[in-house]
């Protein structure tokens, strides 16, 4: 009893410590951090490397010593019968007598050592493997770029939905108060009943909003978690807010970075590519070459009419063979020829998309540029238009207690703020997005 009652409590802590290991709050920082060790693209793109190392050795190894044995048991159901002359025995001649030449049962053990000498395919598989580690190692980049990049845009619209569920609580909070006086004045008979109906009309309109702000919100969490690497229902609470992030990801530095085409990981993806197809062409011309093979084989064999191969006195004979073998392609109908030219053309693609890729990037940058000052530019524009907002959204609001402005005229002044805070909202998101953008194109990132 007291032993499984230590092992319950053993697994119960050994739960409880893996469930500690998922923090509950992120910075953005931290957030991206743990994306790279636990998001899923991330954990396989680490496995695809370890795979490509496994491969560049399995690749060396094929022009490596080889050591294959084998054991053969054979016993004759019916043996096979040849014929002698009978005067060998003392017979007639022109008769013949049935022989066998071997006992009932055998037991051969062999052990062969082949080793390659020679192969042009041996040289540029090596050369292969090494290319197909690079691409790996690229790709692990491109994925690191990608997944930091979507942490930032996950992160940034949970955010966004958390200042915007915010922002609406407290615009109903006061349209509530406001339609509470309004209707005081309208029973006393100091307003017109199109005034309440006005702001209710406004404040039917957030609630909804509201609960569509609150759909997203839980659904944006969602998408964080599942970018994490996380159960999609964990709880967790983000310790940046997007004000401060915004200011941190406004760099004009930035948009002067050395726009070094090489430096990005497509441009780098784009040349393995290349270099795989001239590879692919050495490969063909390889088979053009002959290839050389050495040997040596060595071995026992046992033979009895009876299985007595496991006696101490069973007699085994022993024999060795040392070889070497070429092989040289002579004539393939044009075959290797096709081959060859086959290669040639998808060299030639491979090199056509390499500029393409050039010139596509260059386009990139320069349009993430211009996408990230225009956010900086629209971010500052925002504010003030938000500012600009609340001022006449305020002035509007005494003007209309104060029985100068009309419900329409305060309706208008409450839309019109209601649409310059999601824009600045948006604005500040736009920023760190396209900063984000910009940095993966340049390949800029410092993990």
């Amino acid at each position: 009893m007291k032993h499984k009652l230590f092992i319950l409590i053993t697994l119960c802590y050994t739960s409880w410590v893996f469930s500690q290991e998922i923090p509950s709050s992120f910075s953005l920082q931290e957030a991206i951090e743990f994306a790279l060790e636990n998001n899923r693209s991330a954990k396989n793109a680490i496995r695809n490397i370890e795979a490509a190392e496994k491969q560049k050795w399995e690749t060396t190894a094929t022009g490596l010593p080889q050591i294959n044995g084998g054991i053969d048991y054979q016993n004759w159901i019916k043996q096979q019968v040849s014929l002698l002359p009978a005067e060998i025995a003392g017979g007639d001649p022109g008769t013949f007598v049935p022989v066998t030449f071997s006992p009932k049962q055998s037991v051969n053990a062999t052990a062969t050592l082949n080793q390659l000498l020679f192969d042009g395919s041996y040289i540029v598989g090596l050369q292969s493997a090494k290319v197909y580690l690079e691409i790996s190692e690229n790709a692990k980049t491109k994925t690191d770029l990608e997944v930091r990049q979507s942490i930032i845009d996950a992160y940034g619209n949970v955010l966004l939905a958390e200042e915007n569920l915010l922002i609406v609580n407290k615009n109903i909070e006061v349209l509530e108060k406001n339609l509470a006086e309004t209707t005081k004045i309208y029973e006393n008979g100091l307003a017109e009943e199109e005034s309440v109906e006005q702001l209710q009309i406004t404040l039917t309109s957030l609630e909804s909003y509201l609960n569509n702000v609150e759909r997203l919100k839980d659904l944006s969490y969602k998408m964080f978690n599942i970018t994490l690497g996380i159960d999609l229902n964990k709880q967790i609470t983000l310790t940046d807010n997007l004000e401060t992030l915004t200011l941190q990801n406004i760099s004009l530095e930035l948009l002067n970075a050395d726009e070094n085409i090489e430096n990005s990981i497509d441009f780098q993806i784009a040349k393995n590519q290349e270099v795989s197809k001239e590879l692919l062409l050495k490969l063909e011309k390889s088979s053009f070459l002959p290839s050389l093979n050495a040997f040596v084989n060595a071995g026992y064999s046992g033979f009895s009419e009876k299985f007595t191969f496991a006696n101490n006195n069973q007699d085994w004979y022993g024999s060795s063979l040392l070889g070497v073998s070429m092989s040289i392609p002579i004539f393939s109908s044009g075959m290797r020829s096709s081959a060859t030219q086959r290669a040639k053309i998808d060299l030639e693609i491979a090199k056509e998309e390499l500029t393409e890729t050039e010139q596509q990037l260059k386009f990139q940058i320069a349009n993430a540029k211009s996408n990230y000052q225009f956010a900086i530019e629209e971010y500052e524009n925002k504010r003030q238009n938000l500012n600009l907002a609340e001022r006449i959204e305020q002035k509007n609001q005494t003007k209309f207690f104060e029985g100068i402005a009309s419900s329409f005229d305060l309706r208008q002044a409450q839309t019109q703020l209601y649409t310059a805070q999601q824009e600045y909202l948006q604005s500040m998101f736009n920023v760190i997005a396209n900063k984000a953008e910009l940095e993966t194109i340049l390949n800029t990132v410092n993990y």
